[in-house]
């Protein structure tokens, strides 16, 4: 009897389990009911009809388009090359033993790195490279190895046009080889989880293939020692190292989708990320130097912030989407339009604002000459539309200036205060130079800051002078008691303006 139940319960258990893998098999779509299997959906038949890996194909069809890139820069040293003066009766002896074999070593030295591109335009004999600009960066000889050890130099490579905000630069070979040229994608198309394929000439590797897939879109604020100014990166774990810069990620059609730009590594190697430019934006940087030989773009001429969850309630908004106006530059066009410190941009053009590194690019894109519509929120919550022509973006960027001077006036009042976990003092007094040494004339500069406290939640840190709360103007301690005073018990996050390292940013704190 006990065996009969046993054989019975094992019945049960094997039919149950062939249901589930049935279940399952069907929701992975493994299978389906035409009874086709894994091995014709993972795998693809070649000529002699046997199945092989997609990536067969893509590796064919790319491979012969990249290009090794390799640069040489001459580095001229500087100074004397013994620095010291020789006097007194041994003056011959020591010149002629130390400071003679000096003067004959070299005073120049060879810099070489190692790049990759990738062939994406064709012109009669004239062939089109997209690179990275740091692979080109201040090179004085360039060398184009092709896929079939070709050697390109001198006079027959050129540089069309390169630009560091975005680390793209266009190279043109002469050539009368026929070489194949790969197709630009459409990088806006992408999905997180797709296939991504990276090729490249790794620690001088030619032409290796490695296979990942598209980690996130969008990726910005990323620490890089060639770090572009505009920065929308497409995350991969396709491995991608050394000398890979420039080479192309595309994906299973063979199409370009990113430039391999950078990888974040404690070792300088590989760790599974990995960082590309989106190929729509090369394509917009590649026309134009193409075209001009530099890139022309819109200005508008304010310094923007990222709009944080606690920034977004202050300003009564629902999503921390947009970006807060932290500084306009003066006589720019948003200064000619009416745009203000403490603005947040909702719409760019009749688009919503997303985020910082979105809103540069929106802007940047934009022809100069366009006129705009600007949404933004004011300070006391008003939503206004302001009108802007936008401007040409200056060449150099230059830095911002950490608020506007003001003449210094006549306000002695000295003191110290404390509210929400920050101890704050009088920028006037004689203590404040410790902690503070820019050259704003007022308001009051943070001291202490208490641990776990508001202040401390909202990022304050010492030395932070603080401008503004909550729209009241801090010109000294007494200001700064008269906005404590109205704000102790407020039930939302209150707008701070403060001036750091000299320059202007704004949080929010929340005081209960």
């Amino acid at each position: 009897m006990r065996r009969k139940i046993l054989y019975i319960i094992g019945a049960l258990i094997f039919a149950g389990g062939l249901i589930s893998g049935v279940i399952i098999t069907a929701q992975l779509k493994l299978s389906d009911l035409n009874g086709a299997n894994t091995k014709e959906q993972l795998f693809v038949k070649n000529e002699g009809g046997e199945y092989e890996s997609p990536f067969v194909k893509v590796a064919e069809h790319v491979m012969p388009a990249v290009v090794n890139i390799s640069t040489e820069r001459i580095v001229k040293l500087k100074g004397e090359p013994f620095p010291f003066q020789f006097e007194g009766p041994f003056d011959e002896f020591f010149k002629k033993f130390f400071e003679e074999p000096f003067k004959k070593a070299p005073r120049e030295y060879h810099s070489r790195s190692l790049g990759s591109g990738f062939i994406f335009k064709r012109d009669g004999d004239k062939y089109y490279i997209l690179t990275n600009y740091h692979v080109i960066k201040d090179a004085d000889k360039i060398v184009i190895k092709l896929s079939d050890k070709t050697e390109i130099r001198g006079k027959k490579v050129k540089i069309v046009g390169k630009d560091k905000s975005t680390d793209i630069a266009v190279l043109m070979i002469k050539t009368d080889k026929d070489l194949p040229v790969l197709k630009l994608g459409d990088s806006d198309k992408i999905k997180v989880g797709d296939w991504a394929i990276a090729v490249g000439n790794p620690f001088g590797l030619d032409r290796t293939v490695t296979v990942g897939v598209i980690s996130a879109k969008g990726r910005s604020g990323i620490f890089l020692p060639e770090g572009p100014i505009y920065e929308n990166f497409i995350q991969t774990d396709a491995a991608i190292n050394p000398g890979n810069s420039g080479g192309p990620l595309v994906n299973l059609k063979g199409e370009v989708i990113g430039i391999n730009t950078a990888i974040t590594s404690p070792s300088g190697g590989f760790v599974g990320i990995g960082f590309a430019i989106p190929v729509n934006t090369a394509k917009y940087v590649s026309e134009q130097l193409l075209e001009k030989g530099r890139v022309v773009r819109g200005y508008l001429g304010v310094y923007p912030q990222e709009l944080t969850a606690d920034l977004a309630k202050a300003y009564g908004l629902e999503k921390p989407e947009g970006v807060l106006i932290r500084q306009v530059k003066e006589g720019s066009p948003a200064d000619k339009a009416g745009l203000k410190e403490g603005d947040v941009i909702i719409k760019f053009n009749g688009k919503p604002v997303k985020d910082l590194e979105s809103f540069r690019l929106m802007v940047a894109k934009t022809p100069p000459g366009t006129v705009v519509d600007v949404v933004v929120i004011r300070e006391d919550g008003v939503e206004k539309t302001i009108r802007v022509k936008l401007g040409e973006y200056p060449e150099e960027q230059t830095a911002a200036k950490g608020g506007k001077e003001e003449e210094e006036k006549s306000y002695a009042e000295e003191g110290k205060a404390s509210w929400a976990g920050m101890k704050v003092m009088d920028l006037k007094s004689e203590e404040a130079k410790i902690y503070y040494k820019g050259k704003e004339k007022e308001g009051v500069v943070i001291y202490e800051i208490e641990m776990g406290s508001p202040a401390e939640d909202a990022g304050l840190k010492k030395g932070d002078v603080i401008e503004k709360i909550g729209g009241i103007e801090i010109k000294g301690i007494k200001d700064f008691k008269k906005a404590a005073r109205k704000f102790k018990d407020s039930e939302k996050p209150v707008l701070l303006k403060i001036i750091r390292d000299g320059f202007p940013y704004y949080l929010a704190i929340e005081p209960k």
